[in-house]
């Protein structure tokens, strides 16, 4: 687990500044993780190794959505935190993890997989089935008047 944490700070820290040192970081969201990993746990991680080191991350979370009368699945996924360390990209283990990732979603019949792209990420998700759509709101917290 501290591994994927490192990963994990290293694709956000790699995106904005970090407001916390790697150690405290990698100490809470290893906790985090191991909360959440599990048989009873929604979240599921797939790993890209390379000579036991972990070079690839990605992640997912089943959503349940409430019981529905229709012929519709009753739960999404949501995919977060795909990550290569730089000197492994180039190799297609973004794709290899994504697919495996979508493998687990369709055995699942997950009803969407949604995700939010960084904009070099986008083309991969595109070539994957993924597509802009226009009917998802949203709604943050910041931007409330308080």
């Amino acid at each position: 687990m501290p591994e994927l944490a490192r990963l994990r700070y290293e694709l956000r820290a790699g995106q904005d500044a970090a407001v916390e040192s790697v150690a405290a970081f990698v100490g809470r969201c290893t906790a985090w993780m191991e909360s959440r990993l599990g048989q009873a746990g929604s979240w599921r991680c797939w790993l890209a190794e390379d000579a036991a080191r972990v070079v690839g991350t990605i992640w997912l979370q089943r959503i349940e959505k409430l019981p529905n009368p229709v012929g519709e699945a009753e739960c999404h996924g949501y995919v977060s935190s795909l990550y290569v360390v730089p000197a492994s990209r180039g190799e297609g283990l973004g794709s290899r993890l994504l697919t495996a990732c979508l493998q687990a979603c369709d055995a699942e019949e997950m009803d969407a997989v949604i995700l939010w792209p960084t904009p070099p990420s986008r083309s991969l998700y595109l070539r994957h089935g993924f597509a802009f759509r226009e009917d998802l709101m949203e709604r943050r917290r910041d931007s409330q008047a308080r």
